[in-house]
């Protein structure tokens, strides 16, 4: 008989899958600092992951890829997938001889409070996701009946091995013809500007749907760099007209892409943000309505956004409803613990989207 889990949309058509590291998350309680700290909260996340984990509470039938070590950490993080209903059958559970540090990533989170702002400590050094030889995974079969396929620009900068992973994906992704979502997600302590904006670039050729426009390389003539990049000059929170202006000229040079989208973000503090996006779609450009909030946890805000217009966009919502979806999906995340934004709950987000705080009884 074949199983069937009735919190999951029924659609056969309508599935997706991402690649990347799934972390162990330690994090001070009660928004201490480390130095003070005697003990942490574990969790998991990292950013595909996330986007799995949010879009499968929201009902999509969601599958991850990865690798992680054959031992109690690794496990644990299969386990803590799967009972937010995300599909694990094809992650590898690696052994000592074919990732010999055999370690699971880590992260160390400082929640921001206030006039303090968080920050990360990574500790993936070596993971079992960065040492796997892929070269004997057939991603063909990985991605055999799926819809979309969701890269980041995070997991080609673990290692070349991930490196040559994610241009192979993305190439069979093309010729099966999935739909393509990519976020390019910088991380500057995995690898330079420079060699994001070279690897990124080469990547755009192969996506449909882009998330950000950094990093990567927007010459304003292909053959003199000298000139300069169209986004030099770009404030981070641009006018409408700066935007448009900038998605115009992504477009010209990779017409493949079908969506653009980017959120701006305002800081205020560490503890109150705004957040508003723009949106390239069917030949213009939205803008969103300004949200205000104040934050529990800002870590995985991207991904919330990232999958909250990947959940619209499987739903046919209207232009201007998708990105505000979205974008309320980034503000949802914001007031829950931990890396993903754990809702099973679509119409929270529709409230929030349309700004409407009464309980609902």
């Amino acid at each position: 008989m074949e199983h069937y889990n009735p919190l999951l949309n029924p659609n056969p058509e309508l599935k997706f899958i991402t690649v990347g590291e799934i972390m162990l998350r330690l994090t001070p309680p009660n928004y201490e600092n480390i130095p003070m700290s005697t003990s942490f909260e574990a969790s998991y996340g990292g950013s595909e992951a996330n986007i799995a984990l949010a879009l499968a509470n929201l009902g999509v039938d969601s599958t991850f890829f990865s690798v992680v070590p054959r031992n109690s950490l690794g496990k644990s993080a299969v386990r803590w997938l799967r009972s937010n209903d995300v599909h694990c059958t094809p992650m590898i559970l690696s052994s000592p001889e074919e990732t010999p540090t055999h370690r699971l990533g880590t992260y160390y989170l400082e929640t921001g409070y206030g006039i303090r702002a968080s920050n990360v400590i990574y500790d993936r050094k070596h993971s079992a996701m960065a040492e796997y030889d892929f070269s004997n995974v057939d991603l063909g079969a990985l991605l055999d009946g799926f819809h979309w396929l969701h890269l980041s620009g995070i997991t080609p900068a673990l290692s070349p091995n991930c490196r040559q992973l994610t241009l192979d994906l993305l190439k069979v992704a093309k010729e099966k013809g999935l739909t393509v979502s990519f976020d390019g997600n910088f991380r500057s302590t995995l690898w330079t500007w420079e060699e994001a904006r070279d690897f990124c670039t080469a990547c755009l050729p192969y996506v449909d749907v882009l998330l950000g426009i950094e990093p990567y390389h927007l010459w304003k003539d292909e053959n003199d760099h000298s000139l300069g990049d169209w986004k030099d000059g770009v404030p981070l929170q641009p006018s409408y007209e700066q935007q448009d202006e900038i998605f115009q000229h992504f477009v010209a040079r990779w017409p493949n892409l079908k969506c653009i989208a980017r959120h701006v973000r305002y800081a205020y503090s560490g503890s109150e943000n705004s957040l508003k996006a723009f949106m390239w779609y069917e030949g213009h450009t939205f803008e969103s309505r300004l949200f205000t909030f104040n934050i529990l946890d800002r870590v995985g805000g991207g991904d919330a956004f990232a999958s909250g217009l990947i959940y619209s966009m499987f739903h046919d919502y209207k232009p201007m409803d998708m990105l505000n979806f979205a974008v309320a999906s980034s503000v949802l995340k914001h007031t829950i613990h931990g890396d993903a934004n754990i809702t099973d709950d679509a119409q929270s987000i529709w409230n929030l989207m349309n700004q409407s705080f009464d309980i609902k009884r």
